[in-house]
């Protein structure tokens, strides 16, 4: 059979009805229209004649990150490492773009075939995440004194720099979507919208803002494994959170990141919810990389095939 990868139009969304990838519902088909007419998106699929057989994409966050994802395949054509061949390739083209200085990917810890293809691609793995989620925010602690807010982006971007980009730790941007710590990370614009609260000794912060990804969130940030010990770090969440709610009027949850440590930290009986820890994959681009080299690697796994 004859094999080609090329970027998806509209005019090849029968393709991808046609597939049978034992997904019920599958919200690709739902968004396929903006995934392929919006610049920061981007979707390629791997035919083999003419039948579409695996689907994969990337979009841009920040112009200078590029997270892959809506990797998918035929059960018909599994097997023969065709997702690796496509997300290689996908790989490759992100990296065309001179302004994109990492490419990754993010995965449930569970989903252990998704994970072997970003690993046959090269990409480290990073520490799981737990996306924790709950409309019922705990009040854990002792209220103590009041956090307080911080307005100026000299005092937010001392704290981004010490806790993040001296580091490069993990930061969730947005729910569903945590990066290595960069300077492209943080602009000004972000950083005027985001909330910031030290605590009263000053040794601690609290970053929080608003996201949506098809209910509202309140995404709290808090680097830190003292969860349980912090005066009052939750009622600081819980007020953030009745403001938001209050605003949207509608279903709003708060959304924070936590390490297995912080899960394990969670008292018996915390409201929220611990689906599959996430498993961030990616790669920097490396001073005098080349496109041939990625190239190479797409050509050894078809030739293996």
């Amino acid at each position: 059979m004859e094999q080609s990868i090329r970027r998806l139009t509209f005019e090849d969304f029968p393709y991808l009805e046609a597939m049978e990838t034992g997904i019920e519902d599958d919200y690709v088909k739902r968004i396929f229209k903006r995934l392929v007419t919006t610049e920061n998106n981007r979707l390629y699929g791997l035919f083999l004649d003419e039948q579409l057989a695996s689907v994969c994409g990337y979009t841009i966050f920040t112009k200078h990150y590029a997270m892959l994802g809506r990797i998918r395949s035929d059960i018909r054509f599994r097997g023969r490492d065709l997702a690796t061949q496509l997300t290689v390739h996908v790989r490759n083209e992100a990296f065309r773009l001179p302004h994109i200085h990492w490419v990754g990917a993010n995965t449930q810890e569970e989903n252990l075939a998704a994970r072997r293809v970003l690993e046959k691609t090269g990409f480290i793995d990073y520490s799981p995440l737990y996306g924790a989620t709950t409309k019922a925010v705990p009040n854990f602690g002792l209220p103590g004194l009041p956090w307080e807010e911080i307005f100026g982006l000299k005092q937010k971007k001392a704290w981004i720099d010490k806790l993040y980009i001296q580091t490069g730790a993990i930061f969730p941007y947005e729910c569903y979507y945590p990066f290595p710590a960069s300077e492209e990370l943080f602009c000004d614009a972000k950083l005027a919208e985001w909330s910031f609260y030290e605590n009263p000794s000053g040794t601690r912060v609290l970053i929080t803002k608003k996201d949506f990804k098809k209910y509202h969130y309140l995404h709290a940030i808090y680097p830190w494994d003292d969860l349980m010990e912090q005066e009052g770090l939750w009622q600081r969440i819980s007020g953030d959170y009745e403001k938001v709610a209050s605003l949207t009027k509608e279903e709003t949850y708060v959304w924070m990141d936590l390490t297995k440590h912080q899960a394990q930290s969670l008292p018996e009986g915390h409201p929220f919810k611990l689906p599959s820890p996430w498993m961030l994959h990616g790669v920097w681009r490396k001073n005098g990389e080349k496109d041939a080299e990625f190239a190479a690697l797409a050509s050894q796994l078809k030739d293996s095939d």
